[in-house]
C-alpha cells in the first residue's frame, strides 16, 4: 500500500529505490557489496565471529561462582539459544549470497527484521526479548570488527536518472538503495559519501543540522525531522526522495514511480545545463565580480570543489578530521599532512581553514558522555571555546595550520569568538605555535586571520573583530541559531528558523557594511550563502564573497550572472524593513 511521509527537505532532487534501515547505534557498521565468488567467505567470516561469540558466552557460565543470581545464568541460556536461531542464520545467509551484502551489513539488515517480530509479539516477556536479540548481534559484530574483511570494489556507478522512470517493483539486484535511520552523527554521514546510498532518510534533525549539510556536501536527495519514517518504512521497501518539499512516498504505485523517474531525468538534464558555466567568470549584469567558494569537510573534497568552478576553499571545516576516532585525536603530522592535501588538491586557489569547531551537533567520541550531561551542548564548552581549554590540542592544530601554509595559500579561521579576552589567547596561542615552530626548525608560512561571525554579541561589536582580524566570515547557520533562540537540529522547532527574520537580516548587513568601511574583506559560509533563492537579496545587501558546498556553485553561479547589483540595493532595503520578508523574497 502507497503512503507519504512529510519531512525537511534538505538536499535537493529525487532518489528511487529499495530501503536500508540501519539503527542508529549500527550506522558505523560497514556496507558494501560483495561479489558473488565472495559469498561463502562471507557466511564462512560470519560463522566464525558466532562461534567465537558461543565460546565466550559458554566460558562466562563456566566461570560464573556459585553464589551468582541463578537470573545471569538463565540470560546466558537465552543468549546461546538465540545464536544458534535458525532463522537468524538463514536471514542472514539470504541477504549475502542473494543480494551480495556484506557479512555486517546482511547480520544488522536481518536483525532489524527479527526486531519488528519482537515488537508485534503480544507476550510482554516475549517482546523483552528484542534487547537480549540485539546484545547478541552487538556481541558478534563486535567479534567481526577486529577481523579482516575483504574490501569489495564499489558497485557500479548508477548515473542518476538513468531509465529510472522505467524501474518496476520487482527484486531487481542492481537499483539504487536509500538510507532510512532515526539519526546520524556528521561522522556516520562521513563513511557514507562514497557508500552505495543514492538518498537518505532519518527521523529527526534540521534543515542546517550537520547531518543535513554534509548531505549536501554529497549531492544526494535526503530529507530529515521525518518522525517515525524508521518505524514506517520496512526493510526493501521501495522509495521516493523527493528533495525539493521533503516528500517521501513508501511503495509507490507504478504511475508514481513513473512521474519521479521522469522528474528525476529533469533534475538531471538541469544540471548539465548549469554543468556549462563551469568557466563562466560570476559577474553581475553591472559588472560586479563576485567570489564563489566551496565548503569542505576532508581534503578529498577539493576535486569537487574545483570541477564546480570554485575560486578557492572559504571553509575546511577540520572537525571532521577529529571525528570517530575513539578517543584517539589526529597528531600535528597527521593534520599538516590533511591540510597540504587540500592546499595542493586547490593549486593554488586560497584555502580558508577553521580551526576545530565540536560541541552540540557535532560532538567528538570522547566527549559525548559529557556534552549529554549539559542541559545545552550548544550554549556550552565548543568551538574556540573547547580549544582554549584545550590548549595543547590547539598549539598542535595551530602549527600544523601554519606549516601547511608554507605549501600555498592559507587563511586560518576561528569559530563562534565573542568576547576580547578569548580573541587575546586565541592571538597569543598563534604567536605561541609560531614560536615553537621557530625553536623546531620548521618551516611555516603567513596566514591571514578571520573570525566566525556567529553569535550576536559579535555582530554587535564589530569594530573590536575588525581592530585585530584581516577578515570575517558569517556563519549563518548559528547566527539564526543564536539570534532566534532555536535549536537548529531540534525537527519540532525547525518551521521557526527562519533566515530571512528581520534580526538575522540587519545583522548580516551591518556585518557586511562594517567590513567594507574597513576594507576588510567580508564572506558568508553559512547555508544562505548557498541558496539561489537569497543569492539577490545577499548581492543587495552588498555581499561580494559566498562559500558553498560545491553541489550548490553552479546554481549560485547561474543566480549571479541575472543579477543586477545596482537595482539590488534599494530592493533590499525594502526587504529588510519589512515585516515579513519572505514574501517579497520569494515571490
Amino acid at each position: 500500500m502507497t503512503f507519504t511521509i512529510h519531512g525537511l527537505a534538505v538536499s535537493r532532487g529525487t532518489a528511487i529505490g529499495r530501503a536500508v534501515l540501519v539503527a542508529s547505534s549500527h550506522a558505523d557498521v560497514a556496507h558494501y557489496f560483495i561479489k558473488p565468488d565472495q559469498a561463502a567467505a562471507e557466511v564462512d567470516r560470519l560463522r566464525v565471529a558466532r562461534n567465537a561469540v558461543v565460546v565466550e558466552l559458554q566460558r562466562l557460565q563456566a566461570d560464573l561462582p556459585p553464589d551468582a543470581p541463578p537470573e545471569i545464568d538463565a540470560v546466558l541460556d537465552v543468549h546461546l539459544m538465540l545464536l544458534e536461531d535458525k532463522e537468524l542464520e538463514a536471514g542472514v545467509r539470504h541477504w549475502i549470497e542473494e543480494r551480495l551484502y556484506n557479512a555486517e551489513w546482511a547480520l544488522t539488515t536481518q536483525m532489524e527484521q527479527l526486531s519488528r517480530q519482537f515488537d508485534e509479539m503480544e507476550d510482554a516477556y516475549l517482546r523483552e526479548r528484542k534487547a537480549d536479540f540485539e546484545q547478541v548481534v552487538e556481541r558478534v559484530l563486535r567479534q567481526m570488527k577486529g577481523a579482516t574483511s575483504p574490501i569489495a570494489a564499489p558497485p557500479p556507478a548508477r548515473k542518476r536518472g538513468a531509465a529510472q522512470g522505467d524501474l518496476q517493483l520487482d527484486d531487481t539486484l542492481d537499483v539504487p538503495l536509500i538510507l532510512v535511520a532515526h539519526d546520524l552523527s556528521p561522522a556516520d554521514m562521513l563513511q557514507f559519501k562514497q557508500s552505495v546510498f543514492a538518498g537518505f532518510i532519518t527521523d529527526v534533525g534540521g534543515k542546517t543540522s550537520h547531518t543535513a549539510i554534509v548531505a549536501r556536501s554529497m549531492d544526494i536527495p535526503a530529507v530529515v525531522g521525518a518522525r517515525s519514517a524508521s518505524q514506517l518504512v520496512r526493510q526493501d521497501d521501495w522509495v521516493v526522495i523527493d528533495g525539493e518539499t521533503g516528500v517521501v512516498i513508501v511503495s509507490p504505485s507504478p504511475i508514481l514511480l513513473a512521474e519521479y523517474g521522469f522528474k528525476q531525468r529533469q533534475g538531471e538534464l538541469e544540471r548539465q545545463r548549469l554543468g556549462r558555466l563551469k568557466n563562466t567568470p560570476a559577474i553581475t549584469l553591472d559588472g560586479q565580480r563576485i567570489e564563489l567558494l566551496a565548503n569542505i569537510e576532508l581534503p578529498e573534497d577539493t576535486g569537487p570543489a574545483v570541477a564546480g568552478g570554485a575560486m578557492g576553499v572559504g571553509l575546511f571545516r577540520s572537525e571532521f578530521l577529529f571525528m570517530g576516532r575513539s578517543g584517539h585525536l589526529p597528531d600535528e603530522n597527521e593534520q599538516f599532512d590533511a591540510y597540504r592535501r587540500a592546499v595542493a588538491g586547490m593549486g593554488g586557489l586560497p584555502v580558508t581553514i577553521r580551526t576545530i569547531d565540536v560541541g552540540a551537533d557535532k560532538p567528538l567520541n570522547e566527549h559525548t558522555e559529557r556534552d549529554a550531561a549539559h542541559l545545552n551542548p550548544a550554549l556550552g564548552l565548543r568551538a574556540i571555546r573547547w580549544s582554549l581549554a584545550e590548549p595543547a590540542m590547539f598549539l598542535t592544530q595551530l602549527r600544523a595550520i601554519l606549516r601547511a601554509a608554507a605549501t600555498g595559500p592559507v587563511q586560518l579561521l576561528v569559530p563562534m569568538l565573542a568576547h576580547a579576552s578569548e580573541i587575546k589567547q586565541t592571538l597569543q596561542l598563534v604567536q605561541a605555535a609560531r614560536a615553537d615552530l621557530d625553536r623546531q626548525g620548521l618551516p611555516y608560512g603567513p596566514v591571514k586571520l578571520g573570525a566566525m561571525i556567529e553569535i550576536p554579541a559579535a555582530a554587535l561589536v564589530l569594530p573590536l573583530f575588525l581592530k585585530h582580524f584581516d577578515f570575517l566570515s558569517i556563519g549563518t547557520n548559528d547566527l539564526i541559531q543564536y539570534t532566534l533562540a532555536i535549536d537548529r537540529a531540534d525537527e519540532s522547532v525547525a518551521h521557526l528558523y527562519d533566515p530571512l527574520h528581520p534580526a538575522v537580516l540587519r545583522l548580516v548587513r551591518e556585518t557586511i557594511a562594517a567590513g567594507a568601511a574597513a576594507g576588510k574583506p567580508v564572506c558568508v559560509c553559512g547555508e544562505m550563502a548557498g541558496d539561489p533563492a537569497l543569492t539577490r537579496l545577499l548581492l543587495g545587501l552588498g555581499l561580494r564573497s559566498f562559500s558553498m558546498h560545491p553541489s550548490q556553485i553552479l546554481a549560485v553561479k547561474q543566480a549571479v550572472l541575472r543579477s543586477d547589483t545596482s537595482k539590488l540595493q534599494a530592493w533590499a532595503e525594502t526587504v529588510l524593513v519589512a515585516d515579513e520578508p519572505a514574501t517579497l523574497v520569494y515571490t
